[in-house]
């Protein structure tokens, strides 16, 4: 599983620690060791324009996720009884704002390190087809990324 990281938001962030979640996470979902999946911190300005351009929504936020179109009839995820192996694919990009999860983290009461570590599996699983807008489908989104972030703690020894 290929994970890129790029960081121009001008604050240092665990990239490594990003992904090995982020590889975790795709695995434990089961998605192809095919897979490629770009992460990118941006500066609060950056995730701002973002916002408004793909959301229409004014003000930074602290996470985006763009999947890949072309996925569309390409299986990423290997399924019990499977003949053929999962096909390659870019599965499309997580953005994510430092600054935002900094905010978020010290409001929470944890690390700048454990908000961005939810920020990233939270787009992970909007890349992966879930979603929060109706309240069944939150309650799915937000008890398997909890699921995901305590395995992954306690996997990382906290």
């Amino acid at each position: 599983m290929s994970v890129f990281v790029a960081n121009e938001s001008g604050t240092p962030v665990d990239e490594e620690g990003l992904i090995a979640l982020a590889r975790y996470v795709l695995g434990e979902m089961g998605v192809s060791p095919m897979a490629e999946l770009s992460i990118l911190l941006v500066d609060v300005d950056a995730m701002e324009q973002m916002h408004i351009r793909w959301m229409n929504e004014p003000g930074p936020t602290d996470v985006l996720a763009f999947p890949m179109d072309e996925l569309e009839g390409t299986r990423m995820a290997t399924h019990p009884g499977d003949e053929d192996p999962p096909e390659p694919a870019l599965l499309g990009d997580v953005v994510l704002c430092p600054t935002v999860a900094a905010k978020q983290a010290e409001t929470a009461g944890h690390a700048m390190n454990d908000e961005l570590h939810l920020l990233c599996t939270h787009g992970i699983l909007h890349l992966l087809g879930y979603d929060h807008a109706e309240a069944e489908e939150e309650q799915a989104m937000f008890r398997e990324q909890a699921r995901l972030l305590a395995a992954w703690r306690a996997r990382a020894g906290g």
